[in-house]
């Protein structure tokens, strides 16, 4: 999913840049490319997350376009942030992976 998302999100901001927005897009298009870069490499996860549902969302609030396709990048960002990174991360190697095992209830 993370690397679904970050090649999502730098496809759409490269797709941006190349159009010659404004300075202010174009900021907030490197931003994108930084954030799909780090849910790529699985660091900083919750906070590349976070960033990618909150450009997402002002994308598709402030931007004409594909209402569709940003929201569905807003989605997975915010789940990726709640989720965390997985096994397969640097944030998995540098922090350790965190693993919740769900027990059944005995009464």
């Amino acid at each position: 999913m993370r690397l679904v998302a970050g090649i999502a999100v730098i496809s759409q901001a490269l797709t941006t840049l190349r159009t010659g927005p404004s300075i202010q897009l174009a900021i907030l298009d490197v931003l994108a490319i930084a954030a799909g870069i780090l849910l790529i490499a699985g660091l900083w996860t919750p906070i590349a997350g976070a960033l990618v549902a909150v450009l997402g969302l002002y994308s598709a609030v402030s931007q004409p376009g594909d209402l569709r396709t940003n929201i569905l990048l807003a989605t997975i960002g915010a789940a990726l942030a709640l989720l965390g990174p997985g096994a397969w991360s640097i944030d998995a190697r540098l922090f350790g992976w965190k693993r919740i095992d769900v027990r059944d209830r005995t009464y």
